[in-house]
C-alpha cells in the first residue's frame, strides 16, 4: 500500500478525513471526488498526470480507504455534501476544478446547487445523479445490511472482490482488486462497507435532479461506453439537462473508467481543464 498514501487529515463532522495534495502548491487547483465502494485510490495514475500542471487534491470520504470509519457514522450524501464544502474551505479554495467519479459526482453537485460550493470547471465521470438508481443486489444489500454485516470474514471478501470486479470492462489487476477490497476488510471495514450502503439514498438525488438547469459553469459528462452499473443512455440524459455540457464516450471503459482508460480519461479531461474562459 506504500504506492499510494494519504498523509494528511482534516476533522469532519464525520470524523478524521485522510487527504493528500500534489504539484506544486502555485499551480491552478483541482480536486478529486472518488466514488463508491471506492478511494482515492483509483485516482492514483490521473492524479499523477495531472499533477504535472496542476495543484492536485485528493481525499478519501468519511467511511471509505483510509479514512476514519466508526459505528453510527453519518456516511451519507447528504453528510459528505457538506464535508466537500468544509473541505474547500480547510484548503482556502475558492473556484477549484473539480473531478467527480460515481457518488462522487452526487457529492460535488450537491454542494454545489444546496451549499453553495463555486467551481471553475466541473467533470463528472459516470456520475450517480439520475433516478432511478441502484442496482438489485445494492438494493438487496441495503434492505439488509445487518443480515449481510455478519458474514463470515472469507465470504464477505468473495462478495466485495466480485462486486467492485464487476465495475471494470476488461478486469482488473489482482493487485489492484486486493488494494480497492483492503479498505473494507477486518472490524472496521466489513462493517463500514454495508454501513455506507444502507446509508445510500436516491433522495439525495431527487432533491437536486431539477435543478441541474441551474448549473452555470462549464461541464463534462464523461462516460465509459460499457458501463454495466450506469447505463451509457444516462450520459446522454444528464449532459442534455445541463445546459452547454459537453459528452465525451470513452471506448473499451466500464464504470470504473480510471482503472479501465487513465490514459484516455486524463487526455479528455486535460482538455477541458485547460481551455481558457
Amino acid at each position: 500500500m506504500r504506492d499510494w498514501q494519504l498523509s494528511r487529515t482534516f476533522a469532519s463532522r464525520s470524523g478524521k478525513v485522510s487527504w493528500e495534495a500534489l504539484g506544486d502548491p502555485s499551480a491552478p487547483p483541482v480536486v478529486l471526488l472518488h466514488g463508491t465502494p471506492f478511494s482515492s485510490y483509483v485516482w492514483r495514475a490521473v492524479a499523477r498526470s495531472l499533477a504535472q500542471r496542476f495543484r492536485v487534491f485528493v481525499w478519501d470520504m468519511p467511511g471509505y480507504g483510509s479514512s476514519e470509519k466508526h459505528e453510527g457514522q453519518d456516511v451519507s450524501l447528504g453528510a459528505q455534501g457538506r464535508i466537500f464544502r468544509d473541505l474547500l474551505d480547510h484548503w482556502d479554495l475558492a473556484e477549484p476544478l473539480v473531478v467527480a467519479h460515481d457518488f462522487g459526482g452526487a457529492v460535488a453537485l450537491r454542494a454545489h446547487l444546496l451549499h453553495d460550493a463555486r467551481y471553475r470547471r466541473l467533470v463528472l465521470v459516470d456520475p450517480v445523479a439520475l433516478a432511478p438508481w441502484g442496482s438489485p443486489f445494492f438494493r438487496l444489500v441495503g434492505d439488509h445490511s445487518e443480515v449481510f454485516a455478519q458474514l463470515p470474514p472469507a465470504l464477505h471478501r468473495a462478495l466485495v472482490q466480485e462486486y467492485i470486479a464487476s465495475a471494470s470492462h476488461p478486469g482488473l489487476h489482482p493487485a489492484t482488486s486486493d488494494r480497492l477490497v483492503a479498505p473494507w476488510l477486518g472490524e472496521q471495514g466489513q462493517p463500514a462497507f454495508y454501513r455506507q450502503i444502507a446509508q445510500a439514498d436516491q433522495r439525495f438525488t431527487d432533491e437536486i435532479q431539477d435543478r441541474y438547469g441551474e448549473i452555470a459553469l462549464p461541464v463534462l459528462v464523461c462516460w465509459g461506453e460499457d458501463d454495466t452499473w450506469i447505463p451509457v443512455a444516462r450520459s446522454r440524459e444528464l449532459a442534455s439537462s445541463i445546459p452547454g455540457a459537453t459528452l465525451r464516450l470513452i471506448p473499451g471503459a466500464g464504470h470504473l473508467v480510471q482503472e479501465d482508460a487513465p490514459a484516455e480519461l486524463t487526455a479528455a479531461v486535460l482538455d477541458f481543464l485547460t481551455v481558457s474562459g
